[in-house]
């Protein structure tokens, strides 16, 4: 198994297509490892070595999936939201340590003025007219003295990431160059992947579900990414009739805007031959599955992950295997079990903690001991995430700990209550979550999207919740919008929702 990225490209052959693009000349696994060689003496000549941080501040791409490979064979990345304000920028770059910034030439993001605050060189990423997808040089000056140079060894961090901030300080989660190569690797055997897969990337590579399950794990395969400029529902038809994949992968938002413009594209959805489709980053309705798979004549595997697993932690096998809906699957990587609070591990059905370990699991949080301990704890790293394992060995998660209703000591898992609202006819999206309740505490609320040319009452919803809930489970407060809130990533946002709805 490869330790490292560059290992991981090696074995593939020179002319075997790496990444492709829309209206764009395919990049080989020749010319890949090619841009890794000049990229590294580049960045080395520049002063960039070994651990070094560079941080990355591109569109998605072609460019941004090589840059990220080829970067990582020389130094550490660290792909950050192009969305980002100056002020988060800043935050950022400093929190990270950054030795420099590589943006795409001619910039007007605020990450330029950001660095320039923070005194941080900035690199300028060009391409090329008429290069294969992928393609760059680097422009720029000397950002100081270089360390060690030459490729990224095994130990050396390949990637760095920040959690999510909902409702704590960001915390930086270093990923070593074998965490996210184990994770590439778990990741294609659970896929089958091979050399004539093509996936196409929708996901944003500045997070952990776009560069590990759609670019690593192909590259690790050597199959090929088309690589689309991000989501966008009104394209995504025609690049599917482009690229013709064998797979894609996507947040269930992403899915459900696919299969909602489906049947205005017959000729496209007819044409395609897709192997799979595979969800991940947060809970598919099982209702959102049937749907995929009646629409692409294919099996969805839904999969399990996170950033400090450098992605992937479980996920449903391939048929002729069994999936089961609404589950995660079976562990695929890392060591997987259930924990209680005090440490010991439980048996099939019994509620608690998902805890993992193993070799893409990363060693712990930078600058953060407490968070580290904590997370630690027991010998497992502790996923924040409540779940059960059933007799099969399929894990199901029943909510995220953080995220569990407290309503006046009864436990309520908002993922069962948007389960059993999914299943109106009306409702097309619904994200179930804490309100504050001044006896109470907390109170269950809903925010609920309907379908097009539907209609449905708040009393219409509750009285439907009611015949298949127990009463302190059904939302007492239900709002209706025309889209919920989102993160960066597509992900609904539960945390936090009722202060955005004005509901506190």
């Amino acid at each position: 198994m490869a330790a490292t990225i560059g290992e991981l490209l090696a074995a593939h052959p020179d002319d075997a297509p790496a990444l492709s693009a829309p209206d764009r000349p395919v990049l080989t696994y020749g010319g890949l490892r090619a841009l890794v060689g000049r990229t590294v003496e580049r960045l080395n000549g520049l002063g960039i070595g070994r651990d070094d941080r560079c941080a990355i501040v591109l569109p998605n791409g072609p460019e941004m999936a090589a840059a990220f490979v080829a970067v990582a064979g020389a130094a550490t990345t660290a792909p950050l939201n192009p969305a980002y304000r100056e002020d988060e920028f800043a935050f950022y770059l400093e929190d990270l340590g950054a030795k420099a910034l590589l943006v795409e030439a001619g910039s007007d993001s605020p990450a330029v003025n950001a660095a320039g605050r923070l005194g941080i060189p900035v690199l300028h990423l060009e391409v090329p007219a008429g290069s294969p997808a992928g393609s760059f040089e680097i422009a720029g000056e000397p950002v100081g003295v270089l360390g060690e140079g030459g490729p990224a060894g095994a130990d050396d961090i390949a990637l760095i990431l920040h959690t999510s901030g909902t409702t704590s300080r960001p915390k930086i989660v270093p990923l070593s160059q074998t965490n996210v190569t184990a994770s590439a690797a778990n990741i294609g055997k659970s896929l089958a992947l091979t050399g004539d897969d093509v996936c196409m990337n929708i996901m944003p590579l500045f997070h952990i579900h776009g560069l590990i399950a759609a670019v690593l794990s192909s590259l690790a395969a050597g199959a090929s990414i088309y690589c689309t400029p991000g989501f966008n529902a009104l394209r995504v038809f025609s690049w599917f009739e482009d690229a013709q994949p064998t797979w894609y992968t996507a947040v269930p938002t992403m899915h459900q805007a696919i299969v909602g413009r489906a049947a205005r594209n017959p000729e496209i959805v007819a044409g395609l031959s897709l192997r799979f489709a595979r969800s991940s980053s947060s809970s598919l309705p099982p209702q959102v599955m049937a749907e995929i798979e009646e629409v692409f004549r294919c099996p969805v595997i839904e999969a399990y992950g996170m950033t400090e697993a450098a992605h992937q932690m479980a996920s449903n096998p391939l048929p002729p295997a069994t999936r089961k809906p609404g589950s995660v699957g079976l562990q695929a990587g890392p060591d997987m079990a259930i924990m209680d609070n005090s440490g010991t591990l439980l048996g099939a059905g019994e509620t608690g903690e998902i805890v993992i370990r193993g070799p893409n699991v990363t060693a712990g949080y930078e600058n953060n001991p407490s968070a580290k301990t904590e997370a630690f704890a027991h010998g497992w790293f502790h996923t924040g995430d409540q779940g059960v394992r059933d007799e099969d060995g399929y894990y199901r998660i029943t909510g995220r700990l953080k995220e569990i209703i407290n309503r006046g000591g009864e436990k309520i898992s908002p993922r069962e209550v948007d389960e059993v609202l999914m299943d109106h006819a009306s409702v097309l999206q619904v994200v179930t979550f804490a309100m504050p309740h001044d006896k109470l505490g907390e109170e269950v609320a809903a925010a609920v999207v309907l379908r097009e040319g539907t209609e449905a009452s708040e009393r219409e919803l509750r009285d439907f919740a009611g015949e298949r809930l127990a009463d302190f489970k059904v939302p007492r407060k239900i709002v209706f919008l025309d889209e919920i809130p989102k993160g960066a990533t597509g992900k609904l946002q539960r945390i936090g929702l009722a202060e955005k709805l004005g509901l506190v």
